[in-house]
């Protein structure tokens, strides 16, 4: 099962330039089954939950996909999941990703929580950086810019909507917050 729903995840990413690609989904999946394991979560949940929490990023699929998660529906679907966990899948992906933080949107689930941790690691350090870096690239944005700031203390709506940053940018407005967001023991250690 898990297996069947990478492959059908590799073919909608695995061309993905973004940083947003099969390399980060494999990275937090490796990740959140570390957490999931010391934590005592659901492994097989939380892989299904790592494997399609960018399935329906908005930066990559629009608004609609993301509110709708279109693609983790049809993935699961093809899968044939089981509703129980699909219900759980599902819910876990509306509540992962640093813009439904700044909603005050948080996990609920030990395993939506573990899979939260995970990828937010992702964007700590040097990982973090260049995956900024690769983002900011495939949209033509500079690495750092003397007269472009950073914007502190955004709005979800802002931060969404934003276009127009650089690496260094990014860098406060987000992956320097990143450390104060973890939910569990494994990612506040890993942090």
């Amino acid at each position: 099962m898990i297996e069947e729903v990478r492959k059908q995840v590799c073919k909608l990413l695995d061309k993905d330039n973004s940083g947003h690609g099969m390399e980060h989904v494999n990275r937090v999946l490796n990740l959140s089954l570390k957490f999931a394991k010391t934590e005592k979560a659901n492994k097989d949940v939380v892989a299904l939950i790592a494997l399609l929490h960018d399935v329906d990023d908005y930066k990559l699929f629009g608004i609609e996909s993301a509110e709708n998660l279109i693609n983790a529906k049809k993935i699961l679907d093809q899968c044939s999941i089981t509703d129980n966990i699909k219900e759980q899948v599902l819910n876990a992906i509306k509540t992962i990703g640093y813009s439904k933080r700044l909603k005050g949107i948080s996990p609920l689930t030990l395993e939506a929580m573990v899979v939260s941790d995970a990828d937010m690691c992702e964007g700590i350090g040097a990982t973090g950086i260049l995956r900024s870096y690769q983002y900011n690239l495939s949209h033509n944005n500079l690495f750092f810019e003397k007269n472009i700031y950073p914007t502190l203390n955004m709005s979800a709506n802002d931060y969404m909507a934003k276009k127009n940053g650089t690496v260094v940018t990014h860098m406060f407005e987000k992956l320097l917050k990143l450390k104060d967001l973890m939910l569990t023991n494994s990612g506040k250690k890993r942090q």
